[in-house]
């Protein structure tokens, strides 16, 4: 899938922004990412058709996203995911994926990250207002209480301001904070090195999941189960990578295990988070692939 750069006031935008947010979406809960809802499992509250339907309500909401308008696609993202699934599915994709299509959606030649950047700076109190409604609705898990810019409570920040108070415990807020360094100079490498070293997307994608999660302790299970907890599960993960990872047999036994082990608990070691920026990832990759290169 490739899309052509959109053009001030042209009509095919939006259209082609909903499909590759969906298309995203669906890819990488299709992928058998460690610890995380797939084909082959389930959580107790959620499973792979939570993640689809979801998907397919996201991608509408998502791609009305412009500037001025983040924080309302947020909620309106995540107003149209919860009618189709019980149980918060994407929260974390919508915050992710809102201000990429503002970007892709601002008028100029700069590329998409520097696009994406003027964005960020341009984001509002109202586009908190709006973000806080959309996470209360979701109501993650491990969500806590904060003495400074509590979701609970009207803001009074704008919604960079907002993430950068939750930036050392939330990689999705970090990610507004530092341009989305994650997603561009971590996650999609790792996706792209995927692709063209030979395995199938969805392998490609559970790879790229297991190198993030091996860089960066899982922020999800950090607010669940503590930090250390955290940091063990990315020190198994990079074991995992160091034995080979999903290109040698050793090392898909090894991931297999680690699966193993993540699902011990129900979900309280999901690593939700590196999920999510590896959609963030896919969905870059859709909107500025080249001659297919996502296939």
């Amino acid at each position: 899938m490739k899309l052509a750069h959109r053009k001030e006031g042209s009509g095919d935008s939006r259209h082609q922004v909903a499909l590759a947010a969906t298309l995203a979406c669906v890819l990488e809960a299709s992928a058998e990412k460690v610890g995380n809802v797939t084909p082959e499992h389930r959580f107790t509250d959620a499973g792979f058709r939570d993640f689809v339907a979801s998907a397919a309500a996201l991608g509408p909401a998502i791609a009305r996203a412009a500037p001025g308008r983040v924080g309302w696609a947020v909620w309106k993202s995540v107003s149209a995911a919860r009618r189709a699934a019980a149980t918060n599915t994407h929260l974390g994709v919508a915050l992710l994926f809102a201000p990429l299509v503002a970007a892709w959606r601002s008028p100029g030649r700069a590329g998409l990250r520097r696009r994406l950047a003027a964005v960020l700076r341009g984001l509002s109190v109202g586009d908190a207002r709006w973000a806080y409604r959309a996470i209360r609705i979701a109501n993650p898990g491990g969500l806590g209480r904060s003495d400074a810019a509590d979701v609970r409570h009207p803001p009074t920040i704008t919604l960079r301001q907002a993430m950068a108070l939750a930036a050392q415990r939330d990689a999705i807020a970090s990610e507004y904070v530092r341009d989305f360094a994650i997603t561009f100079d971590l996650a999609l490498p790792a996706l792209l090195a995927g692709v063209k070293g030979g395995l199938a997307l969805p392998e490609a994608i559970a790879q790229a999941h297991l190198e993030l999660l091996a860089r960066l302790p899982d922020t999800l299970i950090m607010r669940k189960a503590g930090r250390a907890t955290a940091e063990t599960v990315s020190a198994q993960a990079r074991t995992v990578v160091e034995t080979g990872g999903l290109y040698t047999r050793q090392g898909r036994r090894a991931a297999g295990q680690l699966d193993h082990d993540l699902r011990q608990e129900g979900n309280r070691l999901n690593p939700g988070a590196s999920a999510d920026l590896v959609s963030a990832a896919l969905f870059v990759g859709l909107l500025e692939a080249e001659g297919g290169v996502l296939g």
